[in-house]
Parts: C-alpha cells; structure tokens; sequence
C-alpha cells in the first residue's frame, strides 16, 4: 500500500524501515505524514503522534469546531508537525564492512578533524569514489552527511546538558563559522540551537529534581 507513496514512523527505525521497505519515500521528520497520492493513508510517528491524528480525524470528519473542543478537552498541546527536535542519531543496522565500521568508530572520537573525510579515505585504504560507494551501502549516509550528523548529535548532547556558548559548540565540534554551525544545526533539527536548549536542556527539568 505504501510503496511509492510517502510515510512517516517513529525516528528510532528510519533505518530499518528504509532496510525492509525500500520503495517507500519515509519522511522521518514529518510527525504525521499524508500521502498525496492516496490521500486516505495517514501514518504517523511518535508514541504520542496519536494525538495529532486523532485533531487530524476530527477535523476531516467533524470538522475545525469540534478538533478545538476535543484539544481542549483532552489538554492535548500543538506537538508541531515535525518530529525532527526529537531524533537522536539510531545506532544505524548493523553491517559488514570493516574498513567502514573502523572508520566509524575512529570518526566518534574525531569528528572535529579539519577534513575527516579525506582522513577517513586514507585510513580505509580505498580510493575515494570507492570509499564513499562502500560507506553509502553499509551506513545509508553518504560520508560527509554522517560527518555532519555525528557532530550535531555531539552538539546536541553538549547544549542539553552545559551552558556554553552556541559559537564556542560549534568550534567544538568542528565548524569554525557560527552562523553555518547555525544553519547546520537548523537544517538537521528543525530548531536553532538556542531553541533546541529551551526545549532539551538541564534547566528545563532542574524543577523536577527533588533536592
């Protein structure tokens, strides 16, 4: 019914989901997704995204009226349409390729290299379109893009639980300019880091902590 077809699911199984159904067009940022083609399928992706669908129901078959009472009723809050401020980097399916699972591992504790691409060709011996081929196949990123991803994630971990500044982050993990560490960060969250901060970081919950 899917494929072809646009789909969203939870963030945690992008990767298998991709692996077992590769004709689908997964849309892993989207909270809930409907496919124009077939306007009757809805999927939707978080535990709590069953609140969007339900106002999404509502509004189609009741209408705007009744979506606001029902809101209203339930206490249910605009979760956004995106799922993207949520996701976490998933540990990926596990592969065969050890000169690119070794360059994976040396990337976890490099990834603020000046060129960690090329570093990573050189140290899997390969020729690059050969590297990147190989690295595509066995990890669904093409290699900078991983790059990219590893070090947002580590900037991510750094906001939510430290005060440092967004531009002193950004050289951390590897990005010399802020405003593209800004851009970056935006385009692979859905949210500036600042943003991200007042969502995710330790102040927000510091109120629960029981002294």
């Amino acid at each position: 019914m899917l494929n072809d077809l646009e789909a969203t699911t939870h963030w945690a199984y992008r990767d298998l989901f991709r692996l077992c159904y590769p004709r689908v067009r997964l849309r892993p940022e989207k909270n809930l997704c409907c496919s124009d083609a077939r306007p009757d399928i809805v999927t939707s992706g978080g535990a709590n995204a069953w609140q969007e669908l339900a106002l999404f129901l509502i509004t189609q078959h009741a209408g705007i009226e009744q979506a606001v009472r029902a809101a209203k009723f339930w206490l249910l809050a605009d979760q956004g349409g995106l799922q993207a401020p949520y996701m976490a980097m998933p540990l990926g399916i596990p592969h065969g390729d050890a000169a690119v699972r070794d360059c994976q591992v040396w990337l976890s504790e490099h990834y603020a290299t000046r060129t960690p691409v090329a570093a990573m060709v050189e140290r899997s011996s390969l020729a690059p379109t050969t590297f990147a081929r190989r690295f595509k196949r066995a990890t669904g990123y093409a290699p900078m893009d991983y790059v990219h991803t590893v070090r947002i994630e580590e900037a991510k971990q750094i906001l939510e639980t430290t005060d440092a500044s967004v531009e002193r982050i950004g050289e951390e993990v590897g990005y010399e300019d802020p405003a593209s560490f800004r851009r970056l960060f935006k385009r692979k969250s859905g949210l500036t880091p600042a943003e991200y901060r007042r969502l995710f970081g330790r102040r927000r919950f510091e109120r629960y902590h029981l002294q």
